[in-house]
């Protein structure tokens, strides 16, 4: 690839063929302001730049229009002005032109404090707004369990149409019409839960405005917590415990874990327990079920169970291939029964007072507690009036919302410790929260009980990372299990085309996670999460993994005990009945 040789402001400067205005004005220190632009969406071979917004238009000699800068290739002699009195004027017409249309309720709006569209008009200085534009009066759909549309507060930037069709592919939304009269909408013009959306979250990610955000459902919770009849519990998935920091200025991916259970508890909950506890009760569930798989002749290869999105994704596009699904639930829908049969007899609570909440990062896990099929505490029970196994599912952007709310000083909170009965996890449950985790953790279970041996280096590096596919073979008593790993749903696709034309019939596991980066990148994360946070979030999980003295499932006491006291053995009548479940083909 040649060079090319430019000037941008005064500086002559000499950058790679194809590289954008955008990127060579950073070369030379100069911030040209984005909006609709994404370098990497999700994964860093996906990027935004269609140019839409108009923010980042610049001058160029000898052009007549401006042009915008994350999307225009510099060309040979080509001279910039990036700041000049045309251009700032510009920048500032075209954002003015967007707020005259916009619904300003910005205080009220879930996205303040956390806004683009917001922080832009700081930086570029607006203060008023010259155009009076008609506002757009689109009713709000709610429809999902999981996200909420709001049309009205839509820019048009379409980064979640490339969110959910160039990363997920699951293509559940659409530009619709020209000019003032154009949308971005569910395929068809129907409602979202209408659609093959998946509930993943990413498009609520990308959003730089308030036109897509996750359900809040932290009301349902304050009421519980209010009800002196309800006894509340509260679990906090694995992710969670590199993440909430962030929000109250802690370094990303610091291990927040003891002020997030003080923080839990001041707010009133009965009870914090860890769903890196269930998640070790997943692994001795699915590394059992995987053994019987290899030995009895089951379906090959075994898919991983424990992402929402996923399940609904091969529901929605690969209902021939659910046969491979683990039967197993994740280890959030595990704990909700757990909590309303085994819990609530230790502790001789009526299980209809029990109410679980969960912290997830997750937008889909909403989606997946109001399944159907996930009330197996009623069934164990026979007694209707018990709904749900997890009642609410509160986001890791929610929680955030409720400490603050309740005036708590998160980053100078002491540590406190899980309560007992379901308070125990290991570091092969803590790095379910990174892509490649659920397999780690599996593998370091699976290993132990085929062979009788103990494993004697615990990390499997060939799983880690963000390289969207990953694969690892490891030699278990005359037998190589190969495994595969992949996050995205774009990712995903290619492996189920393998699978589906009988290429990928020599593996076992194949672990799927929705999310780019695993649990850790989840559609409920806190804004900004950029492949960068992505990332070191995951250093921080591995961290943890590495600080703790337990790091396989199996060695858990807890769930040893419960084993021993209730569930009797891996793959029993009971754990079928409470930690087993079934899927729907919903292909159109």
């Amino acid at each position: 690839m040649g060079e090319v040789k430019l000037t941008i402001d005064g500086k002559t400067i000499t950058v790679p063929q194809g590289t954008t205005i955008l990127k060579a004005a950073e070369k030379v220190g100069v911030k040209i302001p984005t909006l609709c632009f994404l370098e990497h969406v999700g994964l860093k071979n996906i990027k935004h730049d269609v140019g839409a917004c108009r923010v980042c238009v610049v001058e160029v000699e000898g052009r007549k229009d401006f042009l915008s800068a994350c999307n225009t290739p510099v060309e040979e002699g080509m001279v910039v002005k990036t700041h000049s009195p045309k251009v700032i004027a510009a920048r500032k017409l075209n954002l003015e032109m967007m707020l005259s249309e916009h619904h300003l309720d910005c205080p009220v709006c879930p996205k303040n404090g956390v806004c683009e569209l917001q922080s832009l008009c700081a930086e570029l200085n607006i203060r008023t707004i010259r155009p009076q534009g008609e506002k757009k009066n689109i009713p709000i759909d709610d429809s999902s369990p999981s996200i909420v549309r709001n049309p009205n507060k839509c820019i048009i930037c379409q980064r979640c149409i490339t969110a959910c069709k160039v990363l997920q592919s699951v293509d559940a939304l659409e530009l619709f019409g020209n000019g003032y009269e154009a949308i971005v909408r569910p395929k068809g013009g129907v409602s979202l839960i209408e659609t093959q959306c998946v509930n993943c979250g990413q498009c609520a990610l990308v959003c730089p405005t308030g036109a897509i955000v996750e359900r809040d459902d932290t009301w349902k919770v304050w009421d519980a917590i209010a009800d002196p009849n309800k006894h509340v519990v509260v679990q906090t998935a694995p992710a969670t415990h590199v993440t909430i920091g962030e929000a109250f200025g802690l370094p990303i991916g610091t291990d927040i874990t003891g002020k997030m259970v003080a923080a839990l508890k001041r707010l009133g909950f009965d009870a914090v327990f860890d769903t890196n506890w269930s998640a070790d009760l997943t692994i001795m569930e699915e590394g059992y079920e995987l053994i019987h798989r290899i030995k009895n002749g089951g379906v090959l290869p075994q898919f991983t169970s424990c992402s929402p999105g996923w399940i609904k994704f091969l529901e929605e596009f690969y209902p021939d291939l659910i046969p491979h699904i683990s039967s197993c639930k994740s280890p959030q829908q595990m704990l909700g029964p757990i909590a309303k049969t085994y819990y609530a007899q230790k502790k001789g609570i009526n299980p209809e007072n029990i109410f679980v909440v969960s912290v997830m990062p997750c937008t889909a896990k909403k989606y997946e507690a109001a399944r159907p099929e996930m009330n197996a505490a009623s069934k164990f029970w026979n007694n209707p009036n018990i709904e749900r196994d997890v009642d609410v599912v509160l986001t890791s952007r929610e929680l955030i919302r409720m400490i603050r709310e309740a005036g708590i000083d998160f980053a100078n909170l002491p540590e406190e410790t899980y309560d007992p009965v379901m308070g125990e996890g290991t570091g092969a449950a803590q790095i379910f929260g990174a892509t490649g985790g659920v397999m780690e953790a599996a593998l370091r279970t699976a290993y132990e009980v085929v062979t009788g041996k103990t494993l004697q280096k615990l990390d499997f590096e060939d799983v880690r990372g963000m390289k969207d596919i990953k694969e690892a073979a490891v030699s278990m008593n005359g037998i190589t299990v190969k495994v595969l790993v992949a996050h995205s749903l774009g990712a995903a696709r290619q492996l189920m085309e393998k699978v589906r034309a009988g290429e990928l019939k020599d593996y076992h596991f194949i672990e799927v996670m929705t999310c780019p980066g695993g649990c850790i990148g989840g559609g409920g994360q806190p804004i900004p999460t950029t492949v960068d946070e992505r990332e070191q979030r995951i250093k921080g999980i591995y961290e943890r993994d590495k600080n703790l003295k337990l790091r396989k499932s199996h060695e858990n006491p807890e769930i040893k005990a419960i084993y021993k006291e209730f569930l009797k053995e891996p793959l029993g009548h009971l754990s079928h009945q409470l930690l087993h479940t079934h899927y729907t083909p919903r292909g159109k």
